[in-house]
């Protein structure tokens, strides 16, 4: 496969996948709220407790779907649609909504609602926010900082309690929200939240050897729970002491041929859970497009495999099932648009 022939950041491409979430953020069903009720006030409309955040199924699809069209403004201002984009993002990410998001998290009851992926999504719509130069998101980085601000303290105070590391394929990865909070921190400066990041990155996997990537994929998974930890390890650790962990703690991928971490199949796109797959195949993608690039061996035949996993699934982002559609093009941006760290 040439990679000529490999799916590409174009505008064509930018308004074929921005057209799914504009589909959803304003429709506010079917939802799937995750929060704890501590009374009758939440009862009614998700909108009422999550006016910036209602759409797309879930909280969390719908802040990295606002994340996914930020970033393609800020590549395309040209783009089809993005008048009606500014315009949404400017409805949606008022100042007012933003409190009353903030409101529902200060709750002792909801604490802990959409940590740890919606946190780390918010955080880099936030960075997103920050680094356009533009009017609009200046001021809407204004509006969004509070929530942000939150989440980065709230992380603090997480990573200094947790034991244990979260090492599952599905919205409580720690090592990928990890990855999220990280490169925010790097922005913004936050040497608290850096400093904590590092100090749980080192604590929960600078010793590990061996990943266990035959028990991958999970059914469920959206995310490797080994090549999420690579991904975050490249960030947290120099080059020369990266290198040799990588290689102790994935053996395989610098053997050929390869053959572990083979793409994940999907028999039924209209099942929420099932379709996760997809998603896993296009996070793989970033991951091992990373590993090429910073590992230092092996890298045509981990590129491959890369590309493998993203022609397995990246036509499949438009089923035309809301199951995937929700979601799934904010994995594809994110790997097509990925910064050459």
């Amino acid at each position: 496969m040439s990679t000529e022939q490999l799916p590409k950041m174009t505008v064509q491409t930018a308004n074929q996948l921005a057209a799914l979430p504009l589909k959803c953020l304003d429709l506010p069903f079917p939802y799937k709220t995750g929060v704890v009720f501590p009374d009758s006030s939440l009862l009614g409309a998700p909108a009422g407790y999550h006016p910036a955040f209602y759409g797309c199924f879930d909280w969390h699809s719908s802040v990295h779907g606002h994340w996914m069209l930020v970033r393609l403004l800020k590549m395309f201002p040209d783009m089809d649609r993005a008048a009606e984009i500014r315009t949404r993002l400017a409805q949606h990410l008022t100042a007012e909504n933003i409190q009353t998001e903030l409101q529902l998290f200060k709750g002792k009851e909801n604490k802990s609602f959409e940590r740890i992926y919606g946190w780390s999504w918010l955080l880099q719509l936030q960075r997103e926010l920050l680094t356009w130069n533009d009017p609009l998101g200046k001021e809407l980085s204004r509006n969004v900082q509070p929530l942000a601000s939150h989440f980065a303290t709230a992380y603090v105070d997480f990573l200094g309690k947790l034991m244990y590391p979260i090492r599952v394929g599905e919205h409580t990865n720690l090592a990928f929200g990890l990855c999220l909070a990280w490169d925010y921190a790097q922005t913004t400066g936050d040497k608290a939240l850096q400093t904590a990041i590092h100090d749980a990155a080192m604590r929960f996997y600078g010793k590990d050897k061996n990943a266990p990537v035959a028990w991958e994929p999970g059914g469920y998974d959206f995310l490797s729970p080994s090549l999420e930890e690579a991904d975050l390890m490249r960030r947290i650790m120099p080059e020369k002491e990266y290198r040799p962990w990588l290689y102790a703690f994935l053996p395989g991928l610098f053997q050929n041929p390869i053959t572990i971490l083979q793409p994940g199949q999907v028999k039924d796109r209209t099942d929420g859970k099932l379709v996760h797959l997809d998603g896993l195949n296009l996070s793989r993608t970033w991951c091992l497009d990373a590993i090429a690039r910073h590992g230092g061996k092996n890298q045509q035949a981990i590129q491959a495999l890369a590309n493998k996993h993203l022609l397995t699934s990246f036509p499949q982002i438009a089923s035309g099932d809301y199951a995937g559609e929700h979601w799934l093009a904010s994995f594809a941006v994110y790997l097509l648009t990925a910064e050459q760290q």
